[in-house]
């Protein structure tokens, strides 16, 4: 596994890496430093590499083109540091994240089998049109472009149209729900399979009690990159604290000070980090960021959301949850306390909220998850081993 060292993309996979090793296969797992406890736990082998993204500083620019400038810039990094490992003892089949552009360049170069595995949504059929047209009207893109064949040519890739290399998997397991993929009738079923959210089997390696008298639980998080918001925590804290029955947990990362808060109502846990599907389980609302990896957890526990997307493909996230009839979606500018109290009461007197929610977690537990995922890989590693004779 070639991976990124982002939180949100080292979690949605850890389960298929975990299942594999116990199956009994050799797994190696190559990502940086900041990712190396998450990874240790599943029992692969850690592969060491340096990292350029800006996943200790949590600093990530709002430019379309400097943010893809950085996971290009990481694979220029990573790939000259994986080659003596990989060249020496080359994988079977390699299984690479879907911004860890280095995996598949390394794979092509050698003339192997690979596996995107991807925590977001994935191309459909007409989208490299009607998105890159939009992509490449930005400023620096014909740029960008040209400096990402040039990595492609001297990569060993096989493949050097950068919108296919970047945008088209050969073979890729989507961990997200299919409901939360756009177009999903347009998604080449040769290519992408939906497996659905992988992350259920670390339900039960993590804890966290309802405390007694709580009627309802909420849990509100920004996920991991986007928690520097102390005026948001703060609105959430005027518009939930002391609400009659609720026990709220409100997560603020590691970069926020506790103190930036001011006074804390009773009913309100405040941490630097939760186990979130733990409190997913038991919770009755989630006040989310519409990241991929929290949208997907939260259908798979039955949740309904306020979303409140910071970046990113949040925006469509947020809109597909509010298509489903399972969230309210609020930008932050808009989500005052008033609003966000205004959400809440509107979801609560949604007659058809229960029924909908119900049907999505069904949905995405029949996808199949982690135990599926690593059946898909094992039928093509057999095909790859049976071919070699």
């Amino acid at each position: 596994m070639i991976g990124t060292p982002m939180v949100s993309h080292v979690l949605p996979g850890l389960e298929i890496i975990r299942e594999l090793v116990a199956r009994g296969h050799r797994v190696t797992y190559a990502n940086s430093d900041h990712a190396a406890e998450l990874i240790r736990t599943t029992g692969a082998e850690f592969v060491r590499h340096t990292s350029v993204l800006p996943v200790a500083t949590n600093i990530w620019p709002d430019d379309p083109i400097a943010a893809a400038s950085l996971f290009l810039d990481e694979a220029v990094e990573v790939l000259p540091q994986l080659r003596p490992v990989y060249d020496a003892d080359p994988a079977d089949l390699y299984l690479h994240d879907v911004g860890a552009y280095a995996g598949r360049a390394l794979a092509e170069a050698q003339g192997r089998e690979i596996i995107q595995l991807s925590p977001t949504f994935v191309g459909w059929e007409g989208a490299q049109e009607e998105m890159g047209e939009a992509f490449a009207a930005l400023a620096g893109a014909e740029e960008y472009t040209a400096r990402f064949a040039a990595w492609l040519a001297e990569s060993g890739a096989t493949t050097l149209d950068v919108s296919e290399f970047s945008g088209w998997p050969r073979r890729a397991l989507a961990t997200i729900p299919r409901a939360m993929q756009p177009h999903a009738d347009r998604v080449d079923p040769d290519r992408v399979t939906f497996v659905g959210p992988c992350s259920w089997g670390r339900a039960e390696r993590e804890s966290w009690r309802r405390p007694a008298g709580a009627e309802k639980v909420m849990l509100i998080s920004l996920g991991s990159a986007y928690t520097r918001q102390p005026e948001f925590y703060r609105r959430c804290l005027a518009a939930f604290g002391e609400l009659p029955g609720w026990h709220v947990v409100l997560q603020i990362g590691r970069y926020t000070d506790p103190a930036e808060l001011g006074e804390v109502p009773g009913n309100v846990e405040v941490r630097s980090w939760v186990p979130q599907l733990a409190i997913l389980e038991q919770a009755d609302l989630f006040v989310t960021h519409a990241g991929m990896g929290s949208c997907s957890e939260a259908l798979l526990c039955g949740v309904p959301m306020i979303a409140v997307p910071q970046g990113a493909e949040q925006f469509l996230n947020a809109d597909r949850l509010v298509a489903l009839g399972v969230a309210r979606r609020l930008d932050t500018a808009d989500a005052t306390a008033d609003a966000l109290r205004t959400a809440l009461r509107e979801l609560s007197a949604d007659p058809g909220l229960s029924a909908r929610v119900a049907e999505l977690r069904a949905a995405a537990r029949a996808e199949g998850g982690a135990a599926r995922a690593a059946d898909l890989i094992e039928e093509r590693l057999e095909r790859i081993l049976a071919a070699r004779g």
